[in-house]
C-alpha cells in the first residue's frame, strides 16, 4: 500500500474513530511498550527465586505467542522439563514476585506511553465516548502503569476493564471483548479495539469488533490484514 493511500486512509479512520460509541484498548504493547519491563521483572524474578532461568529477546518473543503471565511461566517450565514440575501456587507466587518488581520498574517512569495515545485519550473523554480496556494483563499491571502515566485518578477515564482472570480463556478468545461488550450494553459495530498483536486481532475480530491495529516492538511483523486499520504509530490518526 503507498503511502498516499495509507495516509487517505488513516484520514477516514480518523473520522470513524470519532463517531465510535466506545473506544476498548489493549494495554501492553498497544498504550506502551511494556514488553522490555516485563521481560526484565520475570528475569530478576526468576534470580530472586534461585532458578536458573533467563529470558532473552528472541525467547521472550515466542513466549509472547503464549497469552498471560503465569501461563508463559508454566510454557517455559515444560519446555525445559523442570522435574518437579511447578505447581500452581509456586508459578503463582513466581508470578507475584515478578509482579511487583514490574511495579517498580514502571514507577520510575521509565516506559511512557506511545505517541498518540494520551492524546487519542484525551480527544476520547473530550467528545464524551467510552472508554475501557480489554487485556490479558493483571489489573496491579494496569494500575502500576496507568498511575504512573495519567495519574493516581486514571481509572476515572474508563467505563469498564476487563483482565485476563476475569475470563475462562485470555486472548486469542474472544472471551475478554465478548464480556466487554455485556458490561458495555453495546453493540460490536458501534466499538473499536486497538490491538498490537494477532491474538488481541484475532480476540477483537472474533467478537466482531473492528479494529485499529498499531505495531509494536514484538509484534511488527504480526499479520493484521484483519484490521481495519494498521499504523506505526497512533499519531498518524486524525482523532
Amino acid at each position: 500500500m503507498s503511502e498516499t493511500l495509507t495516509a487517505v486512509r488513516a484520514a477516514a479512520f480518523g473520522d470513524l474513530i470519532s463517531r465510535a460509541r466506545a473506544l476498548i484498548f489493549d494495554v501492553d504493547g498497544t498504550m506502551a511498550e511494556t514488553e522490555e519491563v516485563h521481560r526484565r521483572a520475570f528475569n530478576e524474578a526468576f534470580a530472586s527465586a534461585g532458578l536458573n532461568w533467563h529470558w532473552d529477546q528472541a525467547a521472550y518473543g515466542q513466549l509472547l505467542r503464549v497469552a498471560g503471565g503465569k501461563e508463559r511461566i508454566r510454557a517455559f517450565a515444560m519446555r525445559k522439563r523442570t522435574m518437579p514440575l511447578l505447581s500452581n501456587r509456586e508459578i503463582a507466587e513466581l508470578h507475584r514476585i515478578k509482579t511487583a518488581r514490574y511495579a517498580e520498574l514502571i514507577a520510575t517512569g521509565g516506559c511512557p506511553l506511545r505517541p498518540g495515545v494520551e492524546a487519542l485519550l484525551r480527544n476520547a473523554r473530550r467528545r464524551s465516548q467510552r472508554l475501557a480496556i480489554a487485556t490479558t494483563t493483571s489489573p496491579a499491571n494496569i494500575d502500576a502503569l496507568l498511575s504512573a502515566a495519567l495519574g493516581e485518578h486514571w481509572a476515572e477515564w474508563f467505563e469498564a476493564i476487563v483482565a485476563g482472570d476475569d475470563v475462562p480463556e485470555k486472548k486469542p478468545a474472544p472471551d475478554v471483548y465478548l464480556v466487554m461488550l455485556a458490561r458495555l450494553s453495546l453493540p460490536a459495530s458501534r466499538c473499536i479495539a486497538i490491538e498490537d498483536s494477532r491474538n488481541g486481532l484475532i480476540a477483537a475480530s472474533r467478537a466482531g469488533i473492528p479494529v485499529l491495529f498499531t505495531r509494536s516492538a514484538y509484534f511488527r511483523d504480526d499479520d493484521c490484514s484483519e484490521a481495519l486499520l494498521a499504523v506505526d504509530e497512533l499519531t498518524e490518526i486524525a482523532s
